[in-house]
């Protein structure tokens, strides 16, 4: 199993093969399938003697993988999908052929430097001070749980220790479920949901009103506010602005959840949306959204790092050779300890393209959601309901109920023409486009728009 052998390297040459393959040409959407027909085509695939090669090999090309729906496919538009650059793609297999581990400088200091210079770009696109730091965390759950524990391990430092009869964070109907679920269920924290304005913004003066409504010792539990750049529903941007002054006057921590849209900083026709970023106290972005990387990887930064260490960090005698406070070990600074080298697809492709590539592939695909509302502006048979702030359209078909949009939903599939999925606003069912490929067309757009009619 463990020595380079003729039969391994035949494997390693069929599977660099099949990668050059993918990494060459648009394959299929694909489409799931049932326990029972994986079942059926597959069989046991665990077994005491295993099952060769060629076999394992066939049954991932014929019957596994074609079960796996293609993310990157240009008329992939739901959820929000992700578009890794053939740069970032092609170094992710390297990275898992180097098996580097990440967590920690004295073992992986190359490619903590490498991804550190990535976090770097980030923050400076954030305004965040040359101090601030962080990790490539798993993905945005992992980020944002990360960053508050943090928050409330900052506070009850400032409290002199001092607990409130319950902790509490502001959110709004739209923050992602994962900040909620974290919240609610890992952490034991009260949610203090905001009204959304009209797009289902938090902003400042709405949060300012709620808090002046609630008792003294709500309040007094409260020890972060969590705003949105770009929510995933509708793709709308918090007023991070005017969030920051109420987070400021109460001394609470700011959150920015930037996992879909932080991306758009790198966007000079949006950066005006996000002012106010510069004053978080934590940021995520997930690049391997609209930045161009594979899954999975969030990077997660802090304007004070030492404040994510203080929380975060595991110690225990065996660790002790890496846990030492003058090196940079990136599972300081989130829930993981263990760590794959995450964040090094998304530096690679920043190195090899640029950032200025980076601009241009973002205010792309920017472009083409903004011919994508004026098609449906344009058309009598679907209304946009909320104006795009970023690159995700919500919108509805006029006159159908939930049914008709789970119909036309499979049927696209079926015939492989798009994979659109149904979704609700204020209750009211709906669908939306995700457009972060850089390949994904306003004619794509188009087509899906009059298979509605």
């Amino acid at each position: 199993m463990h020595r380079y052998t003729p039969d391994a390297e035949r494997l390693a040459r069929a599977l660099a093969d099949d990668c050059l393959d993918r990494l060459a040409r648009m394959h299929p959407l694909n489409r799931p399938a049932s326990p029972e027909r994986l079942e059926a085509a597959a069989g046991p695939t665990v077994v005491p003697h295993g099952l060769g090669a060629d076999e394992a090999l066939r049954l991932w090309a014929d019957v596994l993988g074609p079960a796996c729906l293609n993310i990157d496919h240009p008329r992939y538009l739901s959820f929000i999908p992700g578009a890794p650059s053939k740069a970032a793609a092609a170094f992710d297999m390297l990275v898992g052929a180097s098996n580097v581990y990440a967590g920690s400088w004295l073992e992986g200091s190359g490619a903590v430097y490498a991804e550190n210079q990535a976090l770097r770009w980030i923050a400076d696109l954030a305004g965040l001070p040359p101090t601030a730091g962080g990790v490539f965390a798993q993905g945005g759950t992992v980020a944002n749980l990360s960053a508050l524990v943090a928050a409330r391990e900052a506070a009850l430092e400032r409290r002199s220790s001092r607990r409130p009869p319950r902790w509490a964070v502001c959110v709004t109907e739209e923050t992602h479920s994962s900040v909620k679920h974290a919240l609610r269920v890992v952490m034991d924290v009260e949610i203090i949901e905001i009204p959304g304005d009209e797009r289902g913004r938090m902003t400042g003066s709405a949060l300012r009103q709620t808090i002046s409504e609630l008792s003294a010792s709500t309040v007094d539990g409260i020890f972060a506010a969590v705003a949105t750049a770009g929510t995933t529903n509708a793709g709308v941007v918090d007023d991070i602005e005017g969030i920051a002054d109420v987070a400021a006057e109460h001394n609470w921590w700011l959150h920015v959840d930037g996992a879909y849209g932080g991306a758009g900083l790198v966007a000079p026709s949006i950066r005006h949306l996000f002012r106010g970023v510069e004053r978080a106290d934590s940021f995520i972005v997930d690049p391997h959204k609209w930045l161009f990387a594979p899954f999975d990887s969030c990077a997660l930064l802090y304007r004070d790092p030492v404040l994510g260490r203080a929380a975060n960090a595991l110690y225990a005698g065996y660790l002790d050779p890496v846990t030492a406070e003058d090196e940079w070990n990136p599972s300081d600074f989130s829930i993981q300890l263990s760590r794959r080298a995450r964040g090094l697809p998304f530096w690679f492709s920043l190195a090899v393209h640029g950032t200025d590539a980076y601009r241009d592939a973002i205010e792309r695909t920017l472009e083409v959601a903004r011919a994508g509302a004026a098609i449906i502006r344009a058309a009598d048979h679907v209304r946009l309901i909320v104006e795009p702030d970023l690159s995700v359209l919500l919108f509805e078909r006029i006159g159908w109920t939930a049914d008709h949009y789970a119909r036309w939903s499979a049927r696209l599939l079926a015939e492989q023409v798009a994979f659109v999925t149904p979704t609700r606003h204020r209750n009211q069912p709906c669908t939306r486009f995700a457009i972060v490929n850089p390949l994904t067309t306003a004619d794509d757009l188009a087509l899906i728009i009059d298979s509605m009619r």
